[in-house]
């Protein structure tokens, strides 16, 4: 089959005829055959029916396509929101492969760029018949680095003995490799292995690594410059706009055009990269990296560990003194709190003390002018955190368990993202199954500063109004009730008596879900999966094994988790996903809206809500197939006025009041409750 190119009279490896943004294929001649070829793919019987079994055409896929299509060729930017099931990744991919540029996807996680790559992809270029390039593309700490794995292996205090046998099953590995991305091993992601076996931007050594040559980074770089598509994260495309801003030069390829999938995770990542933060586990591998060169090229200097080890007890005094529990906390929490301000000075002077000693050996070893320059740059981070605030940015902190971060946020990010695509001209594609807030795109566009893009929404094709009932109790108290929690676990109990388990009860905090866990334990007759029990690809492994479970878990199982079939039969949310009122950076905003003169509120907290609501209802129906009740315990949903911007976003679901249609809905097989539009106050 010969290449069919989009919009371009391009040959395949030839330059694209136009420049991104230029007239050239666009107007309604190219429109026309750009939909006549891509109905060719898309139609009942089109190439996908014909390669795929069960393929079923569904018209929203193929508008958007036409539509993902015509912002390529125009260097335009698109904001589109693709509803459950109508298919968006074959509708970005069939035009990105077929559109004689260079493509830059990035999606929301690590895992859904290897499932894009390692399956989504090569069956869509085998069914297009395209000899497209592609490469995927991670961040360093997704790469085995050779020089860190052989400098673990001679660290002395790495004894561990469970430790010291990951290490060699990582030797082992590392020999035969050929890629080096660390995926490959069935070692958990969060292993404290990781970290000593793959570099950070800090700790890497550049073209003075004796390894360079040997680098599967390096490798994979070059392999991404020389492809026509090339799959990153969010994070990665985010750290190389940072580095832009500052700079260094571009990590990532450039592209002609960027599709940006699971959108809405887009605005809180960039907002962390294009920041500052400083955290203990840098500082800590810093101190331990030193030591290993100490050893190797500068073992007449013993003052160098001293110093060293300072550092090291100062990092972990000012953990110490930010608290025992896990939090988010204000900058004021240490600058008005003395221990903690003397805890982050005595930081400061030790960086200060180890940067002075590593000068005075600079040039002994490339190894230890390495740890100079990391410590030169945290001594800077140090510094810029501490000094004196700086408009439009948050200052804050978070401890987790025995680590610490200290960060100094942008209060938005749409001005970086603007000054950005005034300089590289590129087609952008940001889509999503939750951008917009009942039928508007306002609140994610002025995000990103995307002002003038075309947006469009393309409705599920799924049945809801029979395939799913949705669910708010009577008789429940204010969220803010101290009963509540206790009446929501009851009701819980009840419904999952009626579902035969088979739920995800989804929690908007780790305390409520404790807490619930706690009651419900002894209580159900079905195995029941706490978050943080086990880590979150095991225990969605075991939910689907085990068909009648029920999983507790919170924010990080209301989006980008796919289970299919009868195991999920129910969902059940406890409260509306408001963002605490206390997390730093939230209060931030808040602050700088009002004196700005907006409306905190319905500016920013009730759409955050809006699509979080959305991610958490979208986890009930992933396939044609599925049937199942959302549950809303939040009587907030139908007493508030707010409550309809949730109404006008969430899904077309039947809707009801009565426990006794939940009781049908799984007696009967149907839902059989009336039309989504009813009124589920009656």
């Amino acid at each position: 089959m010969t290449r069919a190119v989009i919009g371009t009279d391009v040959a395949p490896g030839s330059e694209p005829a136009s420049e991104p943004g230029s007239d050239h294929g666009s107007g309604p001649g190219y429109e026309r055959a750009t939909a006549e070829a891509l109905a060719d793919i898309f139609a009942p019987d089109g190439l996908l029916a014909m390669a795929l079994p069960g393929f079923g055409y569904r018209p929203q896929q193929q508008a958007m396509a036409v539509a993902v299509a015509a912002t390529l060729a125009a260097g335009d930017t698109l904001v589109c929101e693709a509803g459950t099931g109508v298919g968006k990744t074959f509708a970005y991919l069939a035009p990105a492969l077929l559109s004689g540029r260079k493509v830059l996807i990035s999606t929301g996680t690590r895992n859904l760029q290897d499932q894009l790559f390692h399956r989504d992809l090569p069956l869509m270029r085998e069914v297009l018949g395209v000899a497209a390039r592609i490469s995927l593309l991670k961040g360093r700490a997704n790469y085995l680095c050779l020089h860190r794995l052989a400098n673990a292996l001679e660290d002395d205090s790495r004894r561990d003995p469970a430790l010291r046998a990951l290490l060699n099953q990582v030797r082992d590995w590392g020999a035969a490799t050929a890629s080096g991305d660390i995926s490959e091993l069935p070692i958990p992601e969060d292993s404290p292995v990781w970290p000593a076996v793959t570099s950070t931007s800090d700790n890497c050594l550049g073209q003075g690594c004796p390894d360079w040559e040997r680098c599967h980074l390096l490798e994979a770089r070059r392999r991404a410059q020389e492809a026509d598509l090339v799959v990153v994260n969010h994070h990665l495309l985010c750290a190389d706009l940072a580095l832009k801003d500052q700079g260094f030069g571009e990590v990532l390829p450039g592209a002609d055009c960027f599709v940006i999938d699971e959108a809405h995770q887009l605005p809180e990542v960039a907002s962390a990269f294009f920041g500052t933060a400083l955290g203990s586990r840098a500082l800590l591998d810093l101190v331990r990296d030193l030591e290993v060169e100490y050893r190797r090229e500068a073992g007449d200097v013993p003052e160098l560990p001293v110093r060293a080890d300072a550092l090291r007890r100062a990092v972990q005094d000012l953990r110490l003194a930010l608290g025992e529990w896990d939090r988010r906390g204000p900058w004021r929490d240490i600058a008005e709190g003395p221990v903690a301000a003397a805890a982050l000075a005595d930081l400061g002077a030790r960086l200060r003390s180890l940067e002075s000693g590593l000068t005075a050996i600079k040039g002994r070893g490339k190894g230890l002018d390495a740890c100079l320059t990391r410590c030169t740059d945290a001594a800077a981070r140090l510094a810029e955190l501490t000094g004196p605030a700086a408009d439009q940015a948050i200052r804050w902190f978070e401890t987790q368990g025995r680590g610490f971060r200290l960060h100094r946020t942008p209060i938005d990010v749409a001005g970086v993202f603007q000054a950005h695509r005034q300089r590289h001209r590129a087609a952008w594609v940001f889509t999503s199954a939750t951008l917009a807030v009942g039928e508007g795109f306002d609140h994610f566009v002025a995000q990103l500063g995307l002002d003038g893009a075309r947006c469009a929404r393309w409705e599920s094709p799924f049945d809801y109004p029979h395939q799913a009932l949705w669910f708010v109790p009577r008789g429940l108290p204010d969220p803010a009730d101290g009963a509540y929690g206790m009446r929501v676990a009851e009701l819980a109990l009840e419904i999952l008596g009626l579902s035969r388990g088979r739920a995800f009860l989804l929690y908007t905090s780790h305390r409520s879900l404790r807490e619930a866990a706690e009651w419900l334990g002894p209580r159900l007759p079905y195995p029941i999966l706490v978050q943080g029990s086990a880590p979150r690809r095991d225990l969605l492994e075991r939910f689907r094994r085990l068909g009648n479970a029920v999983l507790l878990g919170t924010a990080s199982f209301w989006e980008g988790v796919d289970v299919r079939g009868e195991a999920l039969s129910c969902v059940i949310i406890d409260k509306l996903p408001f963002a605490s009122p206390g997390d730093p950076v939230l209060q931030a905003r808040i602050d700088a809206l009002r004196r700005s003169g907006g409306n905190p509120f319905q500016d920013f907290q009730l759409p955050q809500a809006v699509l979080a609501l959305k991610q958490g209802a979208g986890r009930l129906i992933r396939d044609a197939a599925d049937r199942g009740v959302l549950v809303v315990c939040d009587p907030r949903l139908l007493s508030r006025p707010y409550g309809h911007a949730f109404l006008a976003s969430l899904p077309p679901m039947a809707r009801t009041r009565d426990l006794e249609d939940v009781r049908r809905f799984f007696g009967s097989g149907s839902a059989g409750v009336g039309p989504p539009d009813g009124d589920p106050s009656a």
